[in-house]
């Protein structure tokens, strides 16, 4: 693996220990034994991964002042704690404060468990960053548009919520901008320099909610954190929250109440303080009703109700969100924005299925493939889709939202290099170019996807 591994502690033995084992594996590692030079290889060049001893050779700065350093140059850097004196509370606290995992020198420490940590944290950090590359391509914004009575009502909400740490549920269609609410409510309270998670309750497995949620312990003194570890002093959004087994709702309904809960096969209550917005798409007090959700738990969710109309319902805010689309769309594929006639009858008469989604989708589509093109031609190219095969496309880019993420990532990569290679009139050098890859690569990828040819 190409990937430079910055190792920190003050221990010789160790740090010659854990280089080795490191480079063996083919990391490039670079050491540092206290917290001057690790401050000064880091000024030098950010590692991909670093490991950091707790307790370092100088009485006033230790591996927790170079945790959060790092952590403040750099958030996406993964980060292992290690310590052969360290308590559990301070174990926790590293964590709390963005380690991505802590390991114990002791008796316990092991090869594999080291190396297992180390791939484990930089698959998450390539995997947030593709995450965070495909949320830009679609355009996850804190832009809430549109100046209808119902958009209107949700933005002065959001403003009466910035001073208040209300719970919140979110009702709306999929595809109307629910998580995009949340973000925004997040960004302007109190916790917004704190973490925002997001679980999507629709794509656990029943048997992993307990573990994704609570975390779990194990024998050797390794923990596996949840997500409620993960939000601490933040947001957690649980999406489509009516997925959530009843079992497991008054699991989540006991940590609202009491602001604790216990790891699988925890033997200590952990404290947590969670702002807690769940979405939804479906009609709780219909899943309450029918003895799906647990009532209580409704209650409890449903402080401050906010709800997002579809888009057919809301047709007049259509032309600003066609105008700050095809902006944004302009910006990220460098490309020239196009002239949409924003009164083509065919976008107010559709039933927009995808909703804001499906016509974001719409406007990246259009303007990459219809780059030079007329008004006249623009404007048939979108009636083309909307008549023919709009409610289709959709269907394929909400699947990609359902999917797990190694399809779901097939599916937009499939997608993303399709539409850029019609952009370069299936110029495989102009493409790679574009996108940043080698032409070689770019090749091998266009044969693992099965894209043959681009008309």
């Amino acid at each position: 693996m190409n990937k430079e591994i910055l190792v920190i502690d003050d221990n010789p033995d160790i740090r010659y220990l854990i280089c080795n084992i490191l480079k063996e594996k083919n990391f490039s590692v670079r050491s540092a034994a206290n917290y001057d030079q690790a401050v000064l290889e880091i000024n030098k060049k950010l590692p991909d991964l670093a490991i950091i001893d707790i307790k370092l050779d100088r009485a006033d700065k230790d591996g927790i002042d170079l945790l959060k350093m790092l952590i403040k140059k750099n958030s996406s850097i993964p980060i292992i704690m290690i310590s052969g004196h360290a308590t559990v509370q301070i174990a926790l606290e590293s964590i709390r404060l963005g380690a991505y995992e802590f390991i114990e020198k002791g008796a316990s420490f092991s090869t594999d468990k080291l190396l297992n940590y180390v791939y484990r944290a930089l698959e998450t950090a390539n995997l947030k960053e593709e995450r965070d590359i495909i949320e830009n391509k679609l355009f996850h914004s804190f832009e809430l548009i549109g100046q209808s009575p119902s958009i209107i009502k949700v933005k002065k909400i959001i403003e009466k919520l910035s001073n208040a740490d209300s719970r919140v549920l979110i009702s709306g269609p999929t595809g109307s901008g629910k998580e995009l609410v949340a973000r925004k409510i997040h960004k302007l309270s109190s916790r917004d320099k704190k973490p925002f998670v997001v679980i999507n309750a629709a794509s656990l497995k029943e048997k992993t909610y307990e573990k994704e949620l609570f975390g779990q312990e194990f024998e050797d003194g390794t923990i596996s954190f949840g997500v409620l570890d993960r939000a601490n002093k933040g947001t957690l959004l649980i999406d489509e929250v009516s997925e959530i087994p009843l079992e497991t709702q008054a699991n989540i309904l006991r940590v609202l109440i009491d602001q604790k809960f216990k790891r699988i096969n925890g033997k200590k209550d952990i404290n947590v303080n969670i702002r807690i917005i769940s979405s939804t798409s479906k009609n709780l007090n219909a899943e309450v009703t029918s003895g799906k959700f647990r009532e209580d738990f409704f209650h409890r969710l449903n402080v401050v109700p906010i709800e997002l109309s579809p888009l057919a319902s809301r047709t007049e805010d259509i032309p600003d969100l066609i105008n700050y689309f095809k902006k944004k769309v302009s910006e990220i594929n460098g490309v020239q924005e196009i002239d949409i006639n924003t009164k083509n009858d065919q976008l107010y008469t559709h039933n927009w299925p995808g909703n804001v989604r499906e016509l974001r989708n719409l406007i990246e589509r259009i303007t990459i493939v219809s780059a030079n093109e007329t008004k006249e031609n623009i404007d048939k190219s979108i009636s083309d889709i909307l008549n023919n095969k709009g409610q289709n496309d959709f269907a394929t880019f909400k699947d990609t939202f359902t999917s797990p993420l190694k399809e779901a990532r097939e599916q937009f990569e499939k997608e993303y290099l399709t539409i850029q290679l019609k952009k370069n009139h299936g110029n495989i050098s102009k493409t790679a170019d574009f996108i940043g890859m080698e032409r070689s690569a770019l090749h091998r990828k266009l044969k693992q996807l099965g894209i043959k040819g681009i008309n």
